[in-house]
């Protein structure tokens, strides 16, 4: 009895949390819905009496957010290919190699993980305006190429793989490449599953760098042309705010499905994600 009383309790505790943390995004879904004239109404309503799908288009009318998408996209896209691919070289050669000065080193890439973006983000800036790759997609992808928590992940999945399956492939004649993007990738994938979710979060909603990187509506991203298109309606920002709610349902679509596919490798991951 004492039990289903405690998993009962369990329960409850986890739907209220639940509750708690969904519903922002139900109330901007729901704001996203709603015309103007339920906007100005005194007592907030939580459903629109009229779904107005409309707003979605007209959101798309207010700022050209095919451009944005298009961006953030291959934004997402470029750091993706580069900071997974680096991070499974970089891990591997920490995790298997046998070299001086591994430990140290690795330990610095650690180090790497307390140092905020702000702090680097002046010398950085100089150096790329100096390339002339400001308003470029190069500026957007090149500064985000690694990721040191990508690498600690890594190293520890790749640590817990036993070494004789590498011995056997060297057997066989197979080379490092093969058998890193052949043996170890595979046996490694709730990791880099869940490294491919959060960098997708991160890079999809990405806004210090891209801000600071680009100044054109042709090479804006999502999440900047939003605060742009908030700072355009100027102070009928509270009668336009279903369009920058419709606008932002958007932008955290992508997000919340990716997440929702692929949340059982996340878990496998952390799990496995040990200091060894």
């Amino acid at each position: 009895m004492t039990i289903r009383i405690s998993k009962s309790i369990q329960l409850i505790l986890a739907i209220i949390v639940t509750l708690i943390m969904f519903f922002p995004i139900y109330w901007l879904f729901v704001t996203s819905l709603k015309s103007t004239a339920e906007l100005r109404t005194a007592v907030p309503s939580f459903w629109p009496e009229v779904l107005n799908w409309s707003n979605y288009a007209t959101a798309f009318k207010k700022a050209p957010f095919d451009r944005f998408f298009l961006n953030t996209t291959l934004q997402t896209v470029g750091i993706l290919i580069l900071q997974i691919n680096i991070a499974i070289i970089t891990a591997f050669a920490f995790a298997k190699g046998n070299f001086w000065g591994k430990d140290k080193l690795f330990l610095l890439v650690l180090a790497a993980l307390i140092v905020p973006d702000q702090v680097t983000f002046v010398p950085v800036y100089v150096m790329l305006a100096k390339l002339g790759w400001l308003n470029t997609f190069a500026a957007l992808i090149v500064p985000h190429a690694t990721s040191a928590y990508a690498i600690f992940l890594l190293r520890q999945s790749f640590k817990s793989i036993n070494n004789d399956v590498i011995e056997a492939a060297r057997v066989d004649g197979a080379s490092r490449l093969h058998i890193l993007y052949k043996i170890l990738v595979p046996m490694a994938k709730p990791t880099i599953m869940t490294l491919i979710v959060l960098t997708f979060i991160s890079s999809w909603n990405s806004y210090f760098w891209p801000l600071i990187m680009t100044n054109t509506d042709t090479m804006r991203v999502l999440t900047v042309g939003i605060a742009f298109m908030r700072e355009s309606v100027g102070g009928d920002e509270a009668l336009n705010f279903h369009y920058i709610s419709a606008a932002s349902i958007m932008v955290i679509l992508p997000i919340v499905l990716v997440f929702i596919f692929a949340q059982k490798h996340i878990v496998a991951a952390m799990a496995n994600s040990t200091f060894k």
